[in-house]
């Protein structure tokens, strides 16, 4: 099994794009990408307060440090604001896979900025913490999403329905994979 670190923090980057560590500089914009609604029709990780931003934050740093998940955030080179995050989270060293996540801000959106991301990442993922697996949990009507893991050589699997743990509504997802051996 390999072992699996984030320190120091992997900071990668693209063309256009940073991907960094997430700081307490940033929390105005993280409590932007927790709060926007028109972003939180498609995921459940909202944040009704500046102060509840700010703890699920500490949670979040708190995870990378012990190496339980890693969450970029998405700057443009030539500007230190962050403007989206992407992460891996449930992670399994046992089985050699990670749930793969994204959010970016809504005046960010149709500019490719994800799909710069996410190749860099899935690199990561696979070259640099070994994984053999990537998942993705889209909502099924946030076809911007589901269309950028197709793109990305994703395979539709099983649809099913979830709990939304901050409000205990139903919600449709269905299940992506992407597989190491399955790289173009």
């Amino acid at each position: 099994m390999h072992k699996i670190s984030f320190t120091p923090f992997p900071n990668l980057t693209t063309e256009r794009l940073r991907l960094r560590q997430i700081t307490d500089k940033d929390l105005n914009e993280f409590f932007i990408l927790k709060s926007d609604e028109r972003l939180l029709k498609n995921y459940d990780a909202k944040a009704k307060s500046f102060e509840e931003a700010r703890q699920f934050f500490l949670k979040l740093s708190d995870g990378i440090m012990q190496d339980k998940w890693i969450i970029w955030g998405i700057a443009l080179k030539d500007d230190n604001k962050i403007i989206g995050s992407i992460c891996f989270w449930n992670i399994s060293k046992e089985q050699s896979k990670a749930e793969i996540g994204y959010e970016l801000m809504y005046d960010w959106h149709g500019k490719g900025i994800m799909q710069e991301a996410i190749k860099v990442v899935i690199d990561y993922g696979f070259h640099n913490m070994k994984l053999q697996l990537i998942e993705a949990l889209p909502n099924p009507n946030n076809l911007k999403s589901v269309n950028l893991l197709e793109r990305n050589n994703f395979t539709r699997g099983a649809n099913f329905m979830e709990t939304d743990s901050s409000n205990g509504k139903i919600l449709q997802r269905v299940l992506y994979s992407l597989k190491s051996n399955n790289l173009k």
